[in-house]
């Protein structure tokens, strides 16, 4: 059973919305520059997780541990609190389009296609280190 662990470092960028662009008749859909940037930084972590594995075929399980950063303007008794997890991240980025991202990133490199993804275990909490430690788990019968 194989299991890839990775982190993916700086401030977690949840899944933007499609963007559209008119050419004449036709309208193009695409990823705005932030989310595709993210989607890439998932990648190349992905990809050094991997070493020379191939992506997986089997259905898999998701754990996401989401670090966000604890706001500037939070006094020193909040950010305790933070830190000490009375006080959680209910704010955007949702853990949601959170995981789109790193769903997205893994896409074709951890396993071959997020539709394998049968468990999925997110956590999002305030940390003085922001990032996403993921860990994908073979699922065998």
């Amino acid at each position: 059973m194989m299991t890839v662990v990775f982190n993916v470092p700086g401030n977690p960028k949840g899944k933007g919305r499609p963007r559209f662009a008119r050419s004449g008749a036709f309208t193009r859909v695409y990823t705005d520059k932030q989310t595709a940037d993210y989607e890439t930084q998932v990648k190349q972590a992905a990809q050094q997780a991997m070493g020379s594995s191939e992506a997986l075929e089997t259905p898999v399980t998701v754990y996401l541990y989401i670090r966000l950063p604890i706001p500037q303007s939070y006094s020193k008794s909040r950010r305790k609190a933070c830190l000490d997890g009375l006080e959680a991240p209910t704010k955007k980025p949702d853990a949601s389009n959170i995981l789109k991202s790193i769903e997205d990133g893994m896409n074709g490199v951890v396993f071959k296609d997020d539709s394998q993804i049968v468990n999925i275990h997110v956590t999002k909490v305030y940390a003085t280190e922001p990032g996403v430690d993921v860990c994908v788990k073979e699922c065998l019968p």
